[in-house]
């Protein structure tokens, strides 16, 4: 059967989660699955999650993973929530480790928090290639977003993850802790080097004001002939300069604080305190620029 890919929009964060399958009734893998969250409010909820859920019980699929491209500055992850209900191993790059050492001081976490990437059930390494039932699967460390970032390679589509986005809106900053705009480069070479046909699934779109309506799948050809920060002829030096210029022009994502306190767990909590309630902190002139 040919591979079968669902996408879900969430329009707050504008984040893109799948579902890929071999179609009714086999095995699935959940690709970045969005925790809906209120920040006036501080409250969550699984509106996104659920629709997903609905349409695995429709489809009858069994979920084996729950893949993280990363650990997302921008939206809550949901996997916990989503384990919980239909199961699955919540996996991420093995790289994880470094990305929770930072944010560990950052946020104080304590002894209590283990950085070992312990709260996920699976670290993939660079190339390791694993299944989904009968589907083939490929990690690949994509570097320079995040220390930690991978794409998932599944049959001739590839997850970016924070990487490239669509073509008209480019590639992802660099500027947050050990973010590196020279890997990054490297790293997406390793993606516009796959055959042109290759799918590429975006993790978000930005649409410029050129453009209406959002779209969620690109090809390494289109890439390659027309990403405006990365097409075909850009040298890595040029690259370097005009992310670094651009970075320094962002502000930090509006979810960040939350996101990664909950996303460096996999998607849970932090511990409740005495009272019952958890928690997030937010450090105060830390993050960002001063």
């Amino acid at each position: 059967m040919p591979l079968q890919i669902q996408d879900f929009f969430d329009h707050d964060t504008e984040t893109y989660s799948y579902v890929v399958s071999n179609g009714f009734a086999t095995t699935a893998a959940i690709i970045d699955p969005v925790l809906n969250y209120d920040p006036k409010s501080g409250r969550t909820h699984t509106e996104l999650a659920d629709t997903m859920i609905a349409y695995l019980k429709k489809e009858q699929l069994t979920v084996e993973w729950i893949l993280e491209t990363h650990a997302h500055a921008d939206h809550l992850s949901a996997a916990h929530y989503l384990k919980q209900q239909v199961g699955g191993k919540i996996a991420i790059g093995e790289k994880i480790t470094q990305v929770q050492g930072v944010f560990k001081k950052i946020f104080n976490l304590g002894e209590d928090f283990a950085c070992d990437g312990g709260q996920f059930d699976y670290l993939f390494a660079d190339e390791e290639v694993f299944t989904i039932g009968d589907l083939q699967a490929k990690v690949i460390l994509v570097a320079g977003h995040t220390p930690a970032d991978v794409a998932y390679c599944i049959e001739d589509a590839v997850f970016v993850g924070d990487t490239l986005f669509m073509p008209d809106v480019g590639t992802a900053r660099c500027d947050f802790p050990q973010g590196d705009a020279q890997t990054l480069y490297h790293s997406i070479q390793r993606i516009l080097n796959m055959p042109d046909k290759t799918r590429l699934f975006m993790c978000h779109d930005y649409p410029p004001l050129s453009r209406s309506e959002y779209r969620y799948l690109s090809t390494v050809a289109e890439q390659k002939a027309l990403n405006i920060h990365l097409h075909s002829g850009i040298t890595e030096s040029y690259f370097v300069k005009m992310r670094q210029e651009r970075d320094a022009t962002l502000a930090m994502p509006r979810l960040i604080i939350p996101a990664i306190q909950v996303n460096i767990r996999a998607g849970e909590f932090p511990p409740a305190e005495n009272n019952g309630v958890a928690y997030l902190k937010v450090p105060l002139n830390i993050l960002g620029k001063g």
